[in-house]
C-alpha cells in the first residue's frame, strides 16, 4: 500500500500520520511495524518520529495471513504453561514466528491459531498474540498473550523491563572480563534491510553478560538485554569483536564441531502475570544441538589446550 503526504499533513510524525490515516491499529502497533521495517518513506527506512514533509511517499507492506489449512505443515508447538491470558512456548530453531516476506506460511504464528483460535486478532492479523519474537534460528522462550488486556499488560512489562530474559549465548574469542555491559544504540541498516547495526542515531540497547566457562577460543555467556532491539545480542556481540558462533549474518557463520546454526538460546523468561501480578519465571534447557556442541568443546580441552602450547 502507496499513499502520498498531503500539504496539510507535513510536518507530522510518521507514527502519528499512520494512526491517523489507518486508525485500525493503534500508534503502537504502527511503531511496532516501523520498527521491523514494514515501512518505507521515499524508498528509505524512517525512525517512528521521522517528520514528513509533503509529497512524501509512505510505502506500508502488510504481512500475509493465511488461514492454516489441513494437514498444512504447522512447526510443533512445544507449550510449557497455559492460563486464560497466556501461553508461553519453547521453540525451536528453524520455526519463523510470524508471516514475513519469503515466509508467509507454516509460522509459529499459524501453529497458535490452530490451537488456540481466539488469539487470530491480537493485536493484528499475521502477529496473533506476539509479544516478543526470536528470531528464525533461535531456540528457547517466549510467551504469546491470549486476550488484549494481557497483550498491554505484557507490552508495558517490556516497555517497563519488567520482564527479565537470559539467553545462553557462545561467542567467538575469549572474553578477558568475567561480567559486562554493552550500551550501544541499535538501528536498522539504512542499506542492507535485513541487518541491524549500532548507529550514534539508533535507539538505546543495553545488555549485560556474565562469563560462564571460556573453551578453546570461544566464550560461554548468559546474556540479559536490558532492552529489547531486534537483533540486540547478535549485533552488540559482534560490534565488540566476539560475533555468536554460527552466526552467519553477523559472523563468520562457522561453529565448533559443525554447528549449523546461531549458538543462542531464550534460557530464561519472568513477568508478573496479567491475571494474578504474581511473578513467574520459566527455564528451557539447551536443546540437544547447542549441548553437543557445548560437550564437544569441553570434552576436547585438554587436548586443544595441550596443542597450543
Amino acid at each position: 500500500m502507496r499513499q502520498v503526504v498531503a500539504e496539510q499533513d507535513a510536518g507530522t510524525r510518521l507514527d502519528v500520520y499512520l494512526a491517523k490515516a489507518h486508525p485500525e491499529r493503534s500508534r503502537a502497533a504502527w511503531q511496532r511495524a516501523i520498527e521491523e521495517g514494514l515501512i518505507s518513506v521515499n524508498g528509505m527506512l524512517p525512525r517512528a518520529s521521522t517528520r514528513l514533509s509533503q509529497s512524501d511517499r509512505v510505502e506500508i507492506t502488510e504481512p500475509t495471513e493465511e488461514e492454516p489449512k489441513l494437514g498444512a505443515k504447522l512447526p510443533l508447538l512445544c507449550v510449557v504453561y497455559e492460563d486464560p491470558a497466556v501461553v508461553v512456548i519453547d521453540k525451536q530453531a528453524g520455526v519463523v514466528v510470524h508471516p514475513a516476506p519469503g515466509h508467509p506460511t507454516d509460522t509459529l504464528s499459524d501453529a497458535l491459531v490452530a490451537r488456540y483460535p481466539e488469539i487470530r486478532g491480537v493485536p493484528s492479523p499475521g502477529r496473533p498474540g506476539i509479544v516478543h519474537r526470536l528470531d528464525k534460528e533461535t531456540s528457547g522462550l517466549m510467551v504469546v498473550a491470549r486476550t488484549a488486556d494481557a497483550l498491554d499488560n505484557l507490552q508495558r512489562q517490556l516497555k517497563e523491563r519488567s520482564m527479565e530474559k537470559h539467553y545462553l549465548v557462545l561467542v567467538e574469542g575469549t572474553l578477558t572480563d568475567d561480567r559486562g555491559f554493552i550500551d550501544l544504540p541499535i538501528e536498522r541498516d539504512r542499506i542492507r534491510r535485513q541487518h541491524m547495526a549500532v548507529q550514534l542515531e539508533g535507539k538505546r540497547a543495553q545488555t549485560f553478560f556474565t562469563v560462564l566457562d571460556r573453551i578453546d577460543g570461544y566464550s560461554y555467556v548468559d546474556a540479559k538485554p536490558i532492552s529489547g532491539r531486534t537483533h540486540q545480542i547478535r549485533v552488540h556481540f559482534s560490534y565488540i569483536g566476539h560475533p555468536v558462533a554460527g552466526d552467519r549474518l553477523y559472523g563468520s557463520g562457522k561453529g565448533p564441531n559443525g554447528l549449523s546454526r546461531q549458538f543462542l538460546h531464550a534460557a530464561q523468561l519472568s513477568f508478573d502475570s496479567p491475571l494474578t501480578n504474581e511473578r513467574m519465571t520459566f527455564r528451557s534447557p539447551l536443546p540437544p544441538d547447542l549441548r553437543e556442541c557445548l560437550e564437544w568443546l569441553r570434552k576436547h580441552r585438554p587436548r586443544l589446550e595441550k596443542e597450543r602450547e
